[in-house]
């Protein structure tokens, strides 16, 4: 460990302490460290930088933009680069998708797009409750913790986190129970004691809850649902949109629209904070300054946005790439999760494995760090190994990834020694 990062940073830090090197650059799906070791990527800031590390695009966008004086810092106040994003994300991203949203800058990072969306789901119905699902995240501010499962986050909140009831999430209980269903029930049954909804948030894959993946029929039956009970419907595609399942936005080819879509992470392009909350025209009900903040017009964001959407989505060519590399790793993930008696999840780029033993992500993570690979854990226990790679990975470095992926998990399995996790005869 770094020992100025010992001294002087809080205890609170978390990846640095999985990943210790001192990095100090990054180019396409590689980063390098002090010592010049360099690692491929399949963490990828948390899917914000699903074009890779400094794309050359994006950054000849974002000199050029700084060369000449742009602005950096405006508020809200009306800029071209702006009005620039705005053009280029209607024309290519919400018109080509028949999709009719207002835009809304609500602060820099993810959770203050759920928290407006939030306080506008409250304030168009009237209605004080929101309904969220096991496994959940949705942030670490409070009203976006409120709607997140994990016990370890919410704990720290130090104080109660209410307005939200817990609904199970599709395959929650299991194949023999439909959780759709059971919402329905509770919403119908005046008895139930959950209070009927301003909102039904959900994520169509969690990723941080251990990469659960909804059917698009479950997905459909929550939409209807909650319309059905005057309630709107909300999509946290923060992780999930921006290409990550492959398609901009991941509900795409589910045949929902939700009323509000709350988008983040990726949006820049370039791992600059930058959100967004997209909202049905009806719902556009804020007054003047009503949700403000001082960092809701991030230039710099605009202007790498606006060259990612222009590099990568004006036509169908890069999402069919994504879509040809995630049916690869999803063919791999698979042999290996068969090969350990394990379960490959997930869809698009945003994929893992779940491990019987939940010792052996966490052990296989720290393999793959020791090989050259960054890959972190999710799920309540830590039991999935991620595979959150930049889209834009090469085909040499997205095998040799995997490859590594491969041997980690085979060396955490043969460390640990647990008797169930005996190796299987599996066909390449």
């Amino acid at each position: 460990m770094n020992q100025t990062i010992e001294k002087y940073e809080s205890k609170v830090r978390s990846y640095c302490r999985a990943f210790p090197a001192t990095f100090k650059s990054a180019s396409g799906s590689r980063i390098i460290d002090e010592k010049g070791r360099s690692y491929i990527d399949f963490f990828a800031g948390a899917g914000s930088l699903n074009y890779g590390h400094n794309h050359p695009v994006l950054k000849e966008a974002l000199l050029d933009y700084v060369a000449h004086d742009g602005i950096t810092h405006g508020l809200d106040l009306t800029t071209a680069a702006k009005v620039e994003f705005l053009e280029e994300f209607q024309h290519e991203i919400l018109a080509k998708r028949k999709l009719e949203y207002k835009i809304m800058f609500p602060g820099p990072t993810g959770t203050n797009a759920v928290e407006a969306a939030l306080k506008l789901a409250r304030k168009v119905t009237g209605r004080t409750e929101v309904i969220a699902f096991t496994n959940a995240f949705h942030g670490m501010t409070l009203g976006s913790l409120a709607l997140t499962g994990n016990g370890s986050k919410r704990a720290a909140a130090g104080v109660p986190l209410s307005g939200v009831s817990r609904m199970p999430f599709c395959g929650y209980m299991g194949d023999t129970m439909n959780t759709a269903e059971y919402l329905e029930r509770v919403l119908v049954d005046r008895s139930s004691g959950v209070e009927l909804p301003a909102a039904v948030i959900v994520e169509t894959v969690q990723a941080e809850g251990g990469i659960n993946t909804a059917s698009y029929k479950w997905l459909r039956d929550i939409a209807r649902i909650t319309r059905r009970h005057g309630a709107l419907f909300i999509v946290d595609d923060i992780q999930t949109g921006c290409g990550r399942t492959g398609n901009f936005f991941s509900f795409e080819g589910v045949d929902v629209q939700p009323d509000i879509v709350c988008l983040s992470k990726s949006l820049s392009g370039y791992g600059l904070p930058f959100a967004l909350t997209l909202m049905s025209p009806g719902l556009d009900v804020f007054a003047p300054g009503e949700h403000n903040g001082t960092f809701r017009g991030h230039n710099l964001a605009f202007v790498t946005a606006k060259a990612a959407i222009s590099e990568f989505w004006r036509d169908e060519q890069f999402s069919r790439s994504v879509h040809d590399k995630a049916r690869c790793v999803e063919q791999r993930l698979s042999r290996i999760a068969d090969r350990w008696g394990a379960r490959r999840k997930g869809r698009g780029f945003l994929q893992g494995i779940e491990f019987s033993d939940r010792r052996v992500a966490a052990a296989a993570s720290a393999e793959a760090y020791k090989l050259g690979l960054v890959a972190e854990t999710s799920g309540p226990s830590d039991e999935v190994l991620k595979m959150l790679a930049p889209l834009t990975i090469s085909d040499a470095d997205l095998t040799e990834g995997l490859d590594i992926y491969e041997r980690a998990v085979e060396r955490a399995v043969q460390k640990l020694k647990a008797p169930q996790l005996a190796p299987r005869s599996v066909h390449a």
